[in-house]
């Protein structure tokens, strides 16, 4: 699957979004990718799956032995990766703020585990997870997105394998575009900034 492609897919969805929107990290941004759209129908999360699988390296995927996504985003995107490379498929969610392996999930100690973002932005929040899995007993050997949004600038501490990288400018909310500025900013992410 090439880049264009997969934009093929986002568009296909309406999941390409454009205007002035306040993303996780707070910044700001004229483009916004909304997964949950891309993800809606299951044959189009199926073929995303398959394209980014073809993507990981192969001596990644034959020690993995779970694929781990933070609630809420990467859900459905950590499911059809699991099923795509024929293992578990755990989340860890913040139930107080933090990221935590709950829902009776167990990682043996040193399990070797691929955490699954929808998004990477500034990759914080990929970080956070892969604390709570290290914490959890397991090992974060890999990462993988649907979609790189940092600019090449994200560091997850693992190797990291997007299916898509796509260079959108995002902005401080105190130095905006002239253009930005003129549009209301909306909030369309499932997290408070």
């Amino acid at each position: 699957m090439t880049d264009d492609d997969v934009l093929a897919e986002f568009r296909a969805a309406e999941a390409l979004l454009e205007g002035h929107f306040i993303l996780s990290s707070s910044l700001r941004s004229p483009r916004y990718l909304q997964c949950a759209r891309v993800l809606m129908s299951p044959a189009r999360a199926e073929r995303l799956a398959q394209a980014l699988a073809a993507k990981i390296p192969a001596d990644v995927k034959a020690l993995v032995t779970a694929v781990i996504a933070p609630a809420m985003g990467g859900l459905i995107c950590g499911y059809e990766l699991a099923r795509v490379l024929g293992v578990d498929s755990m989340f860890v969610e913040r139930p107080t703020g933090t990221f935590e392996l709950r829902r009776g999930f167990r990682l043996e100690p040193g399990q070797q585990v691929l955490l699954m973002e929808d998004v990477v932005t500034t990759g914080l929040s990929s970080r956070e997870a892969i604390a709570a899995i290290a914490a959890a007993g397991g090992e974060v050997i890999h990462a993988a997105s649907l979609v790189d949004r940092s600019n090449g600038k994200a560091d997850l501490g693992v190797p990291f394998t997007p299916l898509i990288r796509l260079d959108v400018p995002s902005y401080q909310p105190d130095a905006l575009p002239p253009e930005l500025e003129a549009i209301p900013a909306i909030k369309p992410g499932s997290r408070a900034a």
